[in-house]
């Protein structure tokens, strides 16, 4: 959930070379934040990012608590308001937003790289950081608006595929805690729960300031140390605790009335950092992450259309994320639908790819990567994932040439390693009758 407040959109267009070999640099101020930098100057603009591990795995048995500190965060400081707050970044022609995910919160500022403009968008940011408040009117208009997205989410079949995929790979995991939470843990947050969560959570200890854009080393100490100088220095949290892959196949059927059954199937992943994920990264984009020209777009789509819509993906995070595929097929063609699924997944895994297939996709991969670098929001988010899950520097280099070492071996091998046909999960979103008549 992204929430901008303010201001003047600059479009950073650079050249995407320079990206891939960006030179990150880095160092921890004087209270224990870690920094990392990558100069650039192609256009007079800088982006900086504040990475805090206080996703909502950090929820603690509360969910949503980490989406409401996250939304309340730039609603009010002991000085100002959520309106003046907005305008003291307005006038400069800065942005700023707040976000979080269930490994991460974080604050992220745009700005022109002038010292007129960039350095009054700094203290701005400091002074949020160092006095956010959370005034109790502010939270009631937040919790009425998570509460009417968590309503209207009931409503939605994917939103209940999502929810109930969740909990059926992570289990009793902290990764099972839904970000936006439920309408009953909403409802109970309180104002000492949210102030306690930010005390705990929002150090210097706790961050990772990321900054790319027009200035030097020596700006960009400053502008970190003016950050990490407004945090508590706090402690390091105790790491998430390991996923467990579930022990057995697991169907988990939710009735809905529609024309559509929604299906998810997968399992808990790789963790961010782990080698595997390159040769599932690849076996992922032929299997279904690669649009029209993968395996399972072709046989559900152009082969029998059983589908518009079907692919697959692999995410990572601190710890485990997630491979899943995913589809909304018509009733009457669900249980082909799922075979074709399955049996997908099984030959590739049993099989390896093809050498037309891995070729194909190896070059999809490897050209279209530089392009995902093409601003400096778009590195700067690369940059604080280095950052935040404690990446090699050479990330970005590394990641074209490691995808385009890769054989069918490495794929094959991959997948038998870490994708378990037999420990699958199955979320199937539709009518009762049509949900209860497959396996």
């Amino acid at each position: 959930m992204k929430r901008w407040l303010t201001a003047i959109g600059l479009i950073a267009m650079t050249g995407t070379g320079g990206a891939m070999e960006a030179d990150i640099q880095e160092w921890a101020t004087d209270n224990g934040a870690r920094v990392l930098f990558v100069e650039r100057h192609e256009l007079p603009i800088v982006d900086l990012r504040v990475a805090f591990d206080a996703g909502s795995a950090r929820d603690a048995g509360t969910p949503g608590l980490a989406r409401m500190v996250s939304n309340l965060l730039l609603e009010g400081t002991t000085e100002r308001d959520a309106g003046e707050i907005a305008r003291s970044f307005e006038r400069h022609g800065a942005r700023v937003s707040s976000g979080s995910s269930r490994d991460v919160a974080e604050v992220s500022l745009r700005s022109l790289s002038d010292p007129a403009r960039l350095d009054p968008a700094i203290s701005s940011l400091a002074e949020v950081l160092q006095g956010a408040s959370f005034p109790a009117d502010a939270l009631e208009r937040v919790r009425q608006q998570m509460l009417l997205g968590l309503q209207q989410a009931q409503s939605s079949p994917s939103d209940l595929a999502e929810r109930a995929f969740t909990r059926g790979i992570y289990g009793d995991h902290p990764y099972a805690s839904p970000p936006a939470g439920t309408l009953e843990s909403v409802q109970g947050l309180s104002r000492e729960a949210v102030m306690a969560f930010h005390a705990a959570h929002y150090t210097a200890a706790n961050a990772v300031i990321s900054i790319v854009g027009d200035l030097d080393r020596a700006a960009a100490e400053q502008m970190a140390n003016a950050l990490a100088g407004a945090l508590p220095a706090g402690e390091s949290l105790e790491p998430l605790p390991e996923v467990e892959l579930p022990q057995t196949p697991q169907i988990v059927r939710i009735p809905f009335e529609a024309g559509q059954t929604h299906v998810v199937v997968g399992q808990p992943a790789v963790r961010r950092g782990d080698e595997a994920y390159y040769p599932l990264y690849l076996g992922n984009h032929i299997l279904g992450g690669g649009g029209l020209t993968s395996i399972l777009a072709e046989r559900m789509r152009e082969e029998r259309g059983l589908s518009y819509s079907s692919s697959s993906r692999v995410t990572t995070g601190a710890r485990r994320g997630r491979f899943q595929m995913a589809t909304q097929v018509r009733n009457d063609a669900l249980g082909e639908a799922l075979e074709v699924l399955r049996g997908s997944l099984q030959e590739l895994r049993d099989d390896g790819p093809s050498a037309e297939r891995l070729d194909g996709s190896k070059r999809n991969i490897t050209g279209s990567f530089p392009l995902q670098l093409d601003s400096n929001q778009d590195l700067l988010g690369y940059v604080s994932s280095i950052g935040f899950h404690d990446l090699p520097h050479d990330y970005l280099q590394r990641f074209v040439d490691r995808v385009e070492t890769l054989d069918a071996g490495d794929v094959q091998s991959a997948l038998q390693t870490h994708i378990h046909p037999d420990r699958l999960v199955t979320v199937l979103v539709g009518p009762a009758d049509v949900i209860n008549a497959v396996e």
